[in-house]
């Protein structure tokens, strides 16, 4: 029996064969009625040529992702298909063991449509973005906790991200059983988790290299706004004398002052506050640092918050050079995928200007080796992490 198959416009078909997984609802030219949700077709292009399989979503403007460039003819995808991909994206991270804590699938660019993987020690966290990934949750939780060894996989399926998707949100433990309460390490430093309440998928696993690298360059005081559990401030309280971090949730503050505790870490400071208020007040005081690290949440999720997002973005840097002592360093970081690489600089450098301060580019970071980057899908570069010298 033949599989369905959609027909797409001459333009997307382009596009997907210069790399872009997706296409939308508008480049659709045919598609068969009546699919069940996640349904896999076979895709080709105004011509019928060949473009490969997709799932296809029911409701959201986002009408197909592709999971393979090969029809069904050629390639079955079934339950083994699905395994071959998750232990492939498992090897892929072999480069950093004995971490603990790393992104196990990175959706589209482990070429796992939809789904988000993150480990934290003994346990997975697993978030579903597409229909297609969530009707198959159940399923995949089990394998791979077969395939990783993991003693739970829970399912964070309550982000925003699911609204556009039409798909409803849900907090819930999908295989083996096991304390929601785990711990995992950051080089030296252990942190804990609730991997079925804290934000996210528990943490910001994109952010633990550029963690890292800021204990390694930063010295003297040291600001960390935004540190929601103190993944900056616990690698800056290694080489730093002293640490101020701010974080405005009173929960995640909680949590990261047991994880300074827990550490050792007794010349930190956290504090319950606003990070704007506090990098003003600090900046009308007079106050200097030796470190400043400026990492919000994103602040772009929308084109249009864009220019919103930039005033944002300006003032936080503003603020922070004027804090800096000569030689200092900042850290400064995007993880709003509205706004470019260029676009980061570029307000960035304004910021440094209005200052009336010199900089020296140390770094241009982004994700770890655990967040790969599709080149043509530019929503998978999402995260910009600056290390810069101010003179």
């Amino acid at each position: 029996m033949s599989a369905p198959v959609a027909r797409v416009s001459l333009k997307a078909a382009k596009s997907v064969r210069q790399g872009y997984p997706w296409v939308w609802r508008q480049e659709l030219e045919d598609l068969p009625r009546d699919l069940p949700p996640g349904a896999i077709i076979d895709v080709v292009d105004a011509q019928k040529n060949a473009l490969g399989q997709a799932f296809v979503a029911t409701k959201s403007p986002l009408a197909l992702r592709f999971v393979s460039r090969k029809l069904s003819v050629d390639e079955r995808v079934d339950d083994a298909f699905w395994k071959r991909r998750f232990e492939l994206a498992l090897a892929r991270r072999s480069s950093l063991s004995p971490r603990d804590a790393y992104r196990v699938i990175h959706s589209e660019a482990d070429l796992v449509p939809g789904l988000i993987v993150d480990r934290y020690g003994p346990a997975l966290t697993l978030q579903t973005l597409s229909e297609g990934a969530d009707v198959r949750k159940a399923k995949w939780a089990e394998v791979l906790a077969q395939v990783t060894g993991a003693s739970v996989v829970v399912c964070r399926d309550d982000a925003s991200g699911r609204d556009f998707e039409g798909l409803h949100r849900e907090t819930k433990v999908l295989a083996g059983s096991g304390a929601s309460l785990v711990r995992y390490h950051e080089g030296e430093s252990e942190l804990e988790i609730d991997v079925l309440a804290d934000s996210k998928t528990g943490s910001f696993l994109d952010q633990l290299d550029n963690h890292l690298r800021a204990g390694q360059l930063a010295k003297g005081r040291a600001l960390d706004t935004f540190s929601y559990h103190g993944g900056f401030a616990l690698a800056l309280a290694r080489s730093c004398k002293s640490v101020i971090a701010v974080e405005q949730d009173p929960d995640a503050a909680t949590r990261a002052r047991a994880n300074m505790t827990r550490n050792g870490h007794s010349h930190v400071e956290v504090q319950t506050a606003n990070a704007f208020d506090v990098l003003r007040t600090l900046s009308d005081n007079g106050e200097q640092f030796d470190t400043v690290v400026i990492d919000p949440p994103g602040l772009a999720k929308r084109s249009e918050g864009l220019a919103t997002a930039k005033r944002a973005y300006h003032e936080l840097n503003v603020r922070a050079f004027k804090l800096l002592k000569p030689e200092g360093l900042l850290v400064t970081c995007s993880c709003s995928g509205k706004l470019s690489r260029e676009a980061f600089d570029d307000v960035v450098l304004e910021a440094a200007a209005d200052a009336k301060r010199t900089v020296q580019v140390l770094e241009r970071r982004g994700a770890g080796l655990d967040h790969p980057v599709l080149p043509g899908l530019p929503e998978t570069e999402y995260l910009k992490a600056w290390f810069l010298r101010v003179l």
